[in-house]
């Protein structure tokens, strides 16, 4: 409990994931976890944010950074809705407030409206983009339909051709459900073949219910009651089962190529470094999400009243990633570890994950658990020998590839 925190002003930077576009979206992603929040901003106009509010959020962002490096990320809902104006806007104010630091912009999209105008922008401006795609044309269209209810597959891959026409560069991001599991090997490949050098899988958990404000997807706070998880949420060991499969594909054949988000974090916690991702890493709190409207949420997954820690247009940057609130947050990651994660062998793989899917019970009536937990012990069993060989390579400074050559594989 008195150990040193893991985020401050002087040992990691200010994150903030900006929404421009608030939870507007053209797409109607079965799944989806952000459409809802619509409610809590109904009555109050749009969802667009407006101009001078990008010049506060721009002027603060770099001024508390304590790096030369800035990295801003743009977010959604669909996040391109808000024009390509916008945007324009954003990197002359960058340029205006830059102070001589080295500036990075990221955006996430679901690809549907990229056409030339936008991916020439992007190529000029050095932005790296995030395309939510989960699979090949039968699995991503499964869930990922437009707001008729039509499959979205086909646009989004027109969306990746121009982004290749262009030079842009691009990463994938996949949500794995119930469906998609089954499917680690075909997936992995067809990403392989798009292009995809750097990949992301993020697992929907999802419990329903009600809550006062009229959200139905629950938060891990909101104790189990009257909830059921949703249909489309992966099953544990269908999780697990997704990643052993797509590693051995992986190991054999594509190490230091290809990188999958979940792998590097593995090897990072097997050599004692940072993970590179906050679900994995002991504590959390740095990585917060600002609205449209200014309003700053403890995370992009904690968009609940509850967790709304300020707005940017009183608070500052620093005072609410600091504040008593968001510490206690950050800490709660660790601090609130079940007695079973603690005496796990895998812990300083895992760290209990992400806490929005600490939703489970332990066997002897412990809440807190993450519900993905089986699948997750699956996983680092399966992987630790080879993750072990990899670990001694880089000890050695020696190319962790190499393990595909070891005999091992």
């Amino acid at each position: 409990m008195g150990e040193t925190l893991y985020f401050s002003p002087l040992s990691f930077p200010v994150y903030v994931m900006a929404k421009p576009a608030g939870p507007m979206c053209n797409m109607d992603c079965e799944y989806c976890y952000y459409l809802e929040k619509s409610e809590l901003f109904a009555g109050r106009g749009g969802y667009k944010m407006p101009e001078d509010l990008l010049e506060r959020f721009t002027d603060e962002y770099i001024n508390c950074q304590t790096s030369p490096f800035v990295q801003f990320t743009w977010h959604g809902g669909e996040a391109l809705l808000r024009g390509l104006d916008f945007y324009r806007k954003a990197i002359h104010l960058q340029q205006q407030y830059g102070r001589g630091r080295e500036i990075s912009n990221c955006i996430q999209t679901n690809g549907l409206l990229l056409n030339d105008e936008w991916c020439r922008f992007f190529k000029d401006y050095n932005f790296l983009v995030g395309i939510s795609i989960d699979g090949p044309e039968r699995i991503h269209d499964r869930y990922r339909k437009d707001c008729g209810g039509r499959g979205t597959f086909k646009r989004v891959m027109r969306g990746i051709e121009l982004l290749q026409k262009h030079g842009v560069e691009f990463n994938t991001l996949s949500v794995i459900n119930d469906y998609n599991a089954g499917y680690p090997v075909e997936i992995y490949r067809f990403f392989k073949e798009i292009g995809s050098r750097y990949m992301q899988f993020s697992p929907i958990v999802e419990r329903l219910g009600t809550r006062d404000d009229g959200l139905e997807m629950l938060t891990a706070d909101d104790r189990p009651g009257d909830s059921e998880i949703a249909s489309w949420s992966v099953n544990p060991i269908a999780y697990g089962n997704f990643y052993i499969r797509m590693f051995d594909e992986w190991v054999r054949h594509d190490v230091g190529q290809f990188y999958v988000q979940l792998f590097d974090a593995t090897l990072a916690g097997m050599v004692n470094e940072q993970p590179g991702v906050c679900i994995y890493a002991k504590t959390c709190g740095h990585a917060l999400a600002m609205e449209h409207n200014g309003d700053v949420y403890a995370c992009d997954h904690f968009v609940y009243p509850e967790y709304r820690r300020g707005n940017i247009l009183h608070d500052s940057l620093v005072s609410i990633t600091l504040s008593g609130e968001q510490t206690r947050f950050g800490n709660d990651k660790r601090d609130r570890l079940p007695s079973q994660c603690r005496a796990c062998r895998f812990l300083n793989l895992c760290n209990g994950e992400c806490p929005k899917n600490r939703i489970a019970t332990t066997p002897d009536g412990e809440y807190g658990l993450n519900y993905l937990c089986p699948g997750l012990k699956l996983y680092f069993k399966h992987v630790y020998p080879y993750m072990e060989y990899m670990a001694e390579e880089l000890r050695n400074q020696r190319p962790p590839a190499n393990i595909m050559t070891s005999g091992l594989v």
